[in-house]
């Protein structure tokens, strides 16, 4: 790392980013792409992910005493907020086999070799400092519903969810708290790792860019947005087993969703 930046990159000057509009059938385009990395080297792709599922377990395993029962879906729901923090070894592989390179799993922890890795870390930091204010907020959403005493068993955690008004409150209102986190965290990120990858811009125009890529293309976005949560929701049933392929095909495809998005700095201006 020849210096220490942040906010700008290494000409310590702002870049401005250039962007595309793009539409439906690009983001499956991207998916189809991000299908076949996933299918190149599978086994080093596996191997990289089954820890997202086994965090999963985890933190289904750690939430299931009644005292921190009622964190068990922020917890899982809110995992998806650092998802593309959690995803950039990915990315790497895909920049990576893009670029004719060996694109095998040692290769993602490349990234700490990145000149931006300051910036990345930094992005990385304001991630999971949303994910940290998600899981507070909905904390104390549901204190202000139920009160503080904990639930006595897991049994009356569910009938108390399912079954009381306050509980259909929490599920609608919860869900509607949790699309605003899910919106912040879609415009801030969606290709601001797969950028401070490719070009060392800096975290502020890294951040800029994704936001500049979802106002050009609203629809698209927020299909993009819909299409990663029902990923998610699917790779989670199974419990949290599918996500050994659903994340890293998600991984993959965003880089891809931004290499549609984000002209390269020789491309035409648009």
């Amino acid at each position: 790392m020849a210096s220490f930046h942040v906010i700008a990159g290494a000409g310590e000057t702002l870049e401005h980013t250039r962007i595309r509009k793009i539409g439906v059938s690009d983001l499956f385009d991207a998916l189809k792409l991000g299908v076949d990395d996933f299918m190149v080297k599978p086994s080093h792709i596996v191997f990289l992910c089954l820890i997202y599922p086994l965090v999963g377990v985890v933190l289904a395993a750690w939430t299931s005493g009644a005292n921190a029962l009622p964190l068990l879906f922020p917890l899982v729901s809110g995992f998806a907020l650092i998802g593309p923090f959690a995803a950039i070894g990915l990315y790497e592989i895909s920049r990576r086999r893009e670029a004719g390179l060996d694109a095998s799993w040692r290769h993602a922890f490349e990234v700490r070799n990145s000149p931006a890795l300051p910036a990345i870390a930094a992005v990385g930091i304001m991630l999971f400092a949303i994910f940290i204010t998600w899981l507070l907020t909905a904390k104390i959403f549901y204190e202000y519903l139920f009160g503080p005493t904990p639930p006595e068993s897991i049994s009356s955690f569910i009938n108390e969810i399912f079954a009381t008004g306050r509980g259909w409150t929490l599920i609608f209102l919860g869900h509607a708290i949790g699309f605003v986190f899910a919106v912040v965290v879609l415009c801030t990120t969606v290709v601001a790792f797969p950028l401070l990858l490719d070009r060392d811009v800096g975290a502020y125009e890294a951040i800029h860019t994704s936001v500049r890529a979802v106002l050009a293309n609203p629809i698209t976005m927020a299909v993009w947005g819909l299409i990663v949560a029902v990923a998610l929701i699917i790779g989670s049933l199974p419990v949290f087993v599918g996500l050994a392929v659903v994340l890293p095909v998600l991984g993959h495809a965003t880089w891809h969703v931004y290499r549609k998005v984000v002209e390269s700095p020789a491309g035409p201006a648009s």
